[in-house]
């Protein structure tokens, strides 16, 4: 499913309404709501609203847990650190134990960082070997360059189907990322996708509409096993999708 809005202010109202929807839910049916958060610019004004009323007010926090998808490779308090900018924006203005953030220990040696959240999520979610962990709740975005999460093109992560977590090697950056594998995220109950700006406007066409190419567009591989996908975009970002109005509705 694809919605639309005219801006990102719109977009990130309509994600925390299903944020707050999704986290209902999970409480309600068993007790306890676990969503990995994504990194990136376009989260900031979605945390923001989160922790402010009435959408704060609507989240039982103490049953709240929070993961990650990615990281980059650097202390929590790193001003390009995923946690912090969570943290900052949200964790820290809302009533969510500190025992229900479940950081990924990225000041670490990449591979022991991996080894180690992995390890974490195995015990949190009592995983048997070889199984996956099913978040209730997974926000990505997507980069110009088709990457979400840490798994960004032509790298080795994009292969690893066994693994829950890895250090993944991106070139062009020259520099390890954590991040959640492919089979981690796609048995994810949901996947919310927030991708705004015009300059991922042509990358998105090719997401959406063009050939398979995972390897060059990470973003493809992301299909859940049985969960529910669903893009939320702006209008600058929507030149893509030909015919879809630009007010909240579904293209599916």
């Amino acid at each position: 499913m694809i919605l639309i809005y005219p801006d990102l202010a719109a977009l990130s109202a309509a994600a925390a309404q299903q944020f707050v929807a999704a986290a209902c839910q999970a409480i309600s049916q068993q007790g306890r709501y676990t969503v990995a958060l994504s990194g990136g610019s376009t989260p900031r004004a979605l945390f923001t609203l989160l922790a402010s009323k009435p959408y704060s007010q609507q989240i039982a926090w103490t049953q709240t847990h929070v993961f990650w998808g990615d990281e980059r490779c650097v202390p929590p308090d790193h001003p390009d650190s995923n946690y912090r900018l969570a943290n900052e924006t949200l964790l820290s203005q809302v009533p969510l134990p500190q025992e229900n953030v479940h950081r990924m220990p990225a000041e670490l040696e990449p591979e022991q960082a991996a080894t180690q959240y992995e390890q974490q999520l195995q015990q949190f979610f009592h995983l048997p070997a070889g199984a996956f962990p099913c978040f209730d709740l997974v926000l990505l975005g997507m980069g110009a360059d088709g990457h979400t999460a840490s798994l960004f093109p032509h790298t080795s992560g994009l292969h690893q189907r066994t693994r829950l977590v890895v250090a993944n090697y991106v070139p062009k950056l020259s520099t390890f990322r954590l991040t959640l594998t492919t089979p981690a995220l796609n048995h994810a109950a949901r996947i919310m996708f927030l991708v705004a700006g015009q300059d991922k406007a042509a990358t998105l066409k090719e997401v959406l509409y063009g050939p398979r190419q995972p390897e060059q567009l990470p973003a493809q591989i992301i299909a859940p096993v049985k969960g529910q996908l669903v893009w939320l975009i702006d209008q600058a970002v929507s030149g893509c999708t030909s015919g879809a109005s630009a007010n909240g509705g579904p293209l599916v």
